[in-house]
């Protein structure tokens, strides 16, 4: 999991871009399919498909690397975002923001929290 946030942080301030998958530009589900990408895992494309693949992760059970899920409009996922710990995570904003840091407590992000889940192998 370290290493996917890794991956993830090593790219804040890249900017945003609609379908970019790195390493130069992001979006939300295309760094995800980056981070996981350098330690040779394989994901969906989208943030839809990762939250219906991944393994489900309590909140209280979320540890750096996994990623967590948001439906911004309507009743489907359609962002993502690489916990940090800390109520932190990495993520690729919407048009004209860059690869940066948020809070899951932000009252934006927390009233459109999802769940959450990971693909690698976590290790007590």
């Amino acid at each position: 999991g370290h290493a996917v946030l890794q991956a993830a942080q090593g790219r804040i301030g890249a900017p945003y871009k609609y379908g970019g998958a790195g390493p130069d530009a992001f979006d939300c589900s295309g760094l995800v399919t980056y981070a996981h990408r350098q330690i040779g895992v394989a994901v969906p494309r989208t943030a839809a498909q990762q939250f219906d693949a991944a393994t489900p992760v309590k909140r209280d059970e979320l540890r750096p690397g996994d990623l967590v899920f948001f439906r911004l409009e309507g009743r489907d996922v359609s962002h993502v975002g690489i916990y940090a710990g800390d109520g932190r995570f990495v993520h690729a904003p919407q048009r004209g923001g860059n690869v940066r840091l948020a809070s899951l407590d932000e009252e934006w992000y927390r009233q459109r929290y999802a769940g959450a889940g990971r693909f690698y192998a976590a290790r007590p």
